[in-house]
C-alpha cells in the first residue's frame, strides 16, 4: 500500500449549468484517493450502483410487484462522485457531486449534476422520514454521522503539510473515510431513486436538480441543539420498543417479524466475520512484505549467483503476492462486508417501521379506552340523573369514536403498506445479494488464479539453481 498519497489537492469546480463563486467562496479541494483506495473504488462502485442494476422485471411474478413495476416504468440513476474539501479547519465541509441520469418527465432534464454536502444528505433522509414513515414506507437508511472522522477530516493539513510531516498514513485512512461514505451516499440515493413513491417525492427532486445551494440542515449536527433533542428522542423510542410488546394478532406479522430478527442476527455474525477475515488477510499481506524484504537481504548477502538469482524473484514473488493479498483484504471488506453493513442499516429501518405500526396500535388501543371510559361515564350520569352531564358525555362518545374508526383505519392501512414494501424489498434484496455473492466468488477466483500463475512462473526458476 503506498503511503505517498494526501489526501486533498486543489481542484477548481466548473458547472456549465451553474455559477459557483458564490457557493464557493471559501479554497476549494479535492480528496483524491490513495492507490489503495483506488484499488478498491471498483468494488466499491459494484456495491454502491447494484440497486441501480437491478431491474423490476426480475422481480414480476406476484401482483404486488406487477404494480410496483407498472408504477417504476421510468429510471434514475445516481452517482455520488468528487468529494470535495471546502474551507480549512472545523468550519470547512466535503461536498460531493451528484449526478443523475433519468427518462421521468417529472425531472426537467435528462442529465443534471448538483453539488450536496453531507448534512443536505442527512437532511433529505429526515425529512423522508417524517413524511413517510408514519404511513409504513421503508426509508432507506442514509450513513451514520462519526464525529471522530469527520473533526479528522476537518482538521486535516493540505498535502505539501502532510508530507513534510510524514502524515501520509494518516491521509490514506481519511481517504478511505470519504471513499466509504461517498459510496454509502450513492448506495442511499439509488434505493430512494428505486422506491416508486419516494422517487416523486418534491424533495428528493430538488435534491437531485435544483441549482441553488439548499438551505443547511442545522438539525442533522450531532452536537447541535436538536442534535441532542433527537439522541433524547431515540433513547425514549428505544426504551419504549423494549418496555411495549404488542399481542400480534397477525401471523404473516409475527412470522416477518421473526424472520427479520434471524437475518439480522445472522448477517451480524457474518459482518464480524468478514471484517475479522479482511484484518486476518492484511495482516497476512504484511507478513508476506515482511519476507520478501528478508528473502532480498538473503539474496544480497549469498555468494552463489544462481541461488542468489532464485532469492532475488523469490523476493518479487512476495511482493507481487503481498499486493495480492491487499486486493482480496478488500474484496472481504468493500464488496461483502460494506453490503452486509448496508443491508443491517436496511433492517434496521424495516424495525422502524414495524415499531410505527406498534405505536398506531397503542394509539388505537388509547382511543378504545377513552371511549369505554366516556361511556362509563354517560352510564354513571345517567344513573345520577344529571342531564348536563349526560349530554357532554354524549358528545365526548361520539367524538372518541370518531377516533377509534380513524386508528383503526390508520393500522389497518399501516400493516397494508408494510406488507406491500416487505414484499418488494425481499424481492430487490434476493437479486441484489445474488450479485453481490456472485461479483465476491469471482473476484476471489482472479486472485486465486493470479497467485497460481505467479508460482507458476518462478518454479523454473527454483528448478535452475545447481
Amino acid at each position: 500500500m503506498s503511503e505517498e498519497s494526501a489526501p486533498f489537492s486543489s481542484v477548481d469546480i466548473n458547472n456549465e449549468n451553474r455559477d459557483d463563486e458564490d457557493l464557493f467562496a471559501s479554497a476549494v479541494q479535492e480528496v483524491s484517493l490513495d492507490p489503495e483506495v483506488n484499488g478498491v473504488r471498483d468494488g466499491l462502485d459494484k456495491v454502491s450502483l447494484v440497486d441501480a442494476q437491478v431491474t423490476t422485471t426480475s422481480s414480476i411474478g406476484s401482483p404486488i410487484m406487477e404494480e410496483i413495476v407498472t408504477e417504476r416504468a421510468n429510471n434514475i440513476i445516481v452517482t455520488v462522485t468528487e468529494p470535495q474539501k471546502i474551507g480549512e479547519g472545523m468550519s470547512s465541509y466535503v461536498a460531493y457531486r451528484v449526478i443523475t441520469k433519468t427518462n421521468m418527465p417529472i425531472f426537467s432534464k435528462h442529465d443534471f449534476a448538483v453539488l450536496r454536502r453531507f448534512s443536505d444528505f442527512l437532511g433529505l433522509h429526515e425529512k423522508l422520514t417524517e413524511k413517510y414513515l408514519r404511513s409504513g414506507r421503508i426509508i432507506p437508511p442514509a450513513p451514520e454521522k462519526s464525529i471522530v472522522g469527520t473533526t479528522k477530516l476537518k482538521m486535516a493539513s493540505t498535502p505539501s503539510t502532510e508530507s513534510a510531516n510524514g502524515n501520509s498514513g494518516s491521509s490514506s485512512l481519511q481517504s478511505q473515510f470519504v471513499e466509504r461514505r461517498r459510496a454509502a451516499l450513492e448506495r442511499f440515493l439509488n434505493r430512494v431513486a428505486q422506491h416508486p413513491v419516494l422517487c416523486i417525492d418534491p424533495d428528493f427532486r430538488e435534491f437531485l436538480e435544483s441549482d441553488t445551494e439548499l438551505p443547511k440542515a442545522t438539525s442533522t449536527s450531532a452536537l447541535s441543539g436538536a442534535g441532542m433533542l433527537r439522541l433524547f428522542n431515540k433513547v425514549g423510542e428505544t426504551v419504549n420498543k423494549i418496555t411495549y410488546r404488542m399481542d400480534e394478532s397477525d401471523p404473516w406479522f409475527e412470522e416477518r417479524i421473526a424472520r427479520v430478527e434471524s437475518l439480522e442476527a445472522g448477517l451480524r455474525r457474518l459482518c464480524g466475520a468478514c471484517e475479522a477475515l479482511a484484518t486476518e488477510r492484511r495482516e497476512l499481506a504484511a507478513r508476506s512484505h515482511e519476507a520478501a524484504r528478508s528473502i532480498a537481504a538473503a539474496a544480497a548477502a549469498d555468494p552463489h549467483a544462481p541461488l542468489s538469482r532464485a532469492l532475488s524473484h523469490l523476493s518479487d514473488l512476495h511482493e507481487k503476492i503481498e499486493h495480492l493479498r491487499v486486493e482480496q483484504s478488500n474484496t472481504d471488506f468493500y464488496v461483502l462486508t460494506e453490503h452486509i453493513k448496508d443491508y443491517l442499516g436496511l433492517i434496521s429501518a424495516i424495525k422502524d417501521v414495524f415499531h410505527e405500526r406498534v405505536k398506531v396500535f397503542q394509539n388505537w388501543q388509547h382511543a378504545e379506552m377513552q371511549l369505554n371510559k366516556r361511556r362509563e361515564n354517560k352510564a354513571k350520569a345517567e344513573l345520577a340523573n344529571r342531564p348536563e352531564k349526560i349530554e357532554q358525555a354524549s358528545n365526548e362518545i361520539i367524538e372518541w369514536e370518531s377516533k377509534v374508526e380513524r386508528s383503526h383505519n390508520e393500522f389497518d392501512t399501516i400493516s397494508r403498506v408494510i406488507k406491500k414494501e416487505l414484499e418488494r424489498w425481499e424481492e430487490i434484496r434476493v437479486t441484489e445479494m445474488r450479485a453481490t455473492i456472485l461479483r465476491y466468488l469471482e473476484e476471489h477466483m482472479k486472485h486465486q488464479a493470479q497467485s497460481v500463475r505467479y508460482w507458476d512462473a518462478f518454479l523454473p526458476e527454483a528448478r535452475a539453481i545447481k
